[in-house]
């Protein structure tokens, strides 16, 4: 249990220096608020709210992850390197498809929800 526990507070320590120091993580928390109460309005099926939260967490998880990278990217090398660019390019590409789940998810449950 103290491993889970140690493993909680390590995790809410990365996700608030996240928060805190990267805007785009700031920018997709701030859609995750938005996103939870705005799936209600969406959808009553709890399924299709939960893929809509969930889209958006994916994104969060990805972009948290894409962090890590460019983070210890620059701290392996703070020069800019071509090997280097290509890491962060994947990582950035990651994010972007992420992005577009997101996108395609929630314009496919708002045309249900018009039509």
């Amino acid at each position: 249990m103290e491993r889970i526990v140690k493993a909680f507070f390590n995790s809410a320590a990365g996700l608030a220096h996240a928060v805190r120091y990267e805007l785009a993580v700031r920018q997709e928390v701030i859609v995750l608020l938005v996103a939870v109460p705005a799936s209600f309005l969406v959808t009553e099926s709890w399924w299709k709210r939960l893929a809509l939260i969930g889209v958006i967490l994916l994104v969060l998880m990805v972009e948290l992850l894409n962090t890590a990278i460019e983070a210890l990217s620059d701290h392996v090398t703070p020069d800019r390197h071509p090997h280097i660019r290509i890491v962060k390019d994947l990582g950035s590409s990651a994010v972007f498809t992420a992005l577009t789940l997101a996108g395609l998810t929630w314009l496919l449950a708002l045309a249900e929800r018009l039509v």
